[in-house]
């Protein structure tokens, strides 16, 4: 048993009228302390409950990402890159109830020349929902076999980075039983969402479902310095804006400041269902056609998230040209293009010898 832990657990697990916030620092040691499992299972199980019932004030959320900082791996940037990388960070444990379109998003932003890194792993509590890993890999493209120098090549070539936890965050990845024995997401699922596995300046997109999330990101990057943001209220908390509903989004200013932005799909007739999970092969099939420029009906989700954050980075000068230059580029075969050069790329970086490949 932890000591030094047990202090820290009894902070944020005291009670309603007793508890006690962490400092950055504090909240950083624990959440070392609990990746390296230098706590036992049960403190780390309290704990994760008690700080959840509690909920992360941003000075926590600072200190977690601090120590996500300092044991995940990360992807250095490629001065060679014309655009500044973007991060999109989505729920690990993955989409259950609607049909994602976040790979469209990054293929079509790879095709514009900005570069487009993710992050996360397998099959994930407490959503099981289908992760972007197994998407790409149902695409042909296996994230899953790089450790990462070979990722930091894929990335450099094509443009799209993964950090996959087995291989590049063991330590969050060995939490993964705690999640799943706990039941509930632990606060570190509030954390990942707007990690940003960049050794350098990159423009983090994260989703959210409920707007205190919204303000307690903006707070923590203020303490953090993040000065580069998008945070979307998307579909199941992931990047995606929805077709039926209007986009409320927050989007980083100069000065620490930020402006509010509501986007109603309706206005640029976009406007829709958003297409129910019904399987993953449906999904899959889905995303496909897609990729081909088929005008699937998942095709204008991908326009509406395609042309929103081809705006937000500077492709387009107005949202009405980002909607049209992302159906061009979907059009035009240079997602499908996009796609192939990624595949060839990942096959002709074979797995070394020393590489260990999840089950």
């Amino acid at each position: 048993m932890s000591n030094e832990f047990r202090e820290l657990l009894k902070r944020v697990g005291s009670g309603t009228h007793t508890s006690k916030n962490l400092t950055r620092a504090e909240a950083a040691t624990a959440t070392r302390m609990m990746l390296l499992q230098e706590a036992t299972p049960a403190q780390i199980g309290a704990f994760a409950i008690a700080h959840r019932i509690k909920r992360p004030t941003p000075e926590e959320l600072a200190g977690m990402l601090d120590a996500f900082d300092r044991l995940g791996s990360k992807l250095e940037i490629n001065p060679n890159h014309e655009y500044k990388p973007v991060v999109l960070g989505n729920p690990y444990d993955g989409r259950s109830r609607t049909v994602p379109v976040t790979i469209i998003t990054a293929l079509i932003l790879a095709a514009a020349k900005i570069p487009v890194i993710m992050h996360g792993g397998d099959c994930m509590p407490t959503k099981y929902g289908i992760p972007l890993i197994e998407i790409w890999q149902q695409l042909g493209v296996d994230f899953r076999r790089f450790n990462l120098a070979q990722a930091q090549s894929v990335y450099n070539q094509s443009q799209i980075g993964f950090i996959y936890l087995p291989q590049h965050f063991p330590s969050a990845y060995n939490f993964v039983p705690f999640r799943e024995q706990i039941g509930k997401r632990p606060p570190f699922a509030t954390a990942e969402l707007v990690w940003c596995p960049v050794a350098g300046d990159a423009s983090l997109v994260a989703g959210f479902v409920h707007p205190p999330t919204e303000e307690r990101f903006r707070q923590t990057f203020k303490i953090r310095d993040t000065a580069d943001f998008t945070l979307v209220k998307g579909l199941e908390g992931s990047c995606d804006l929805s077709r039926s509903r209007t986009g409320i989004i927050a989007m980083s200013k100069s000065g620490n400041c930020f402006e509010r932005l509501l986007l109603n799909p309706s206005d640029y007739s976009l406007n829709g269902s958003d297409i129910a999970l019904e399987s993953k092969a449906q999904a899959i099939a889905l995303i496909k056609e897609v990729v081909q420029g088929n005008n699937s009906e998942l095709f204008p989700a991908a326009i509406l998230n395609g042309g929103f954050y081809l705006w937000r980075f500077g492709i387009a000068s107005t949202l009405e040209a980002g909607f049209s230059k992302a159906e061009a580029i979907l059009t035009q075969g240079k997602v499908a293009a996009k796609l192939s050069q990624l595949q060839t790329i990942c096959t002709d970086n074979p797995i070394a010898s020393t590489d260990v490949v999840p089950s």
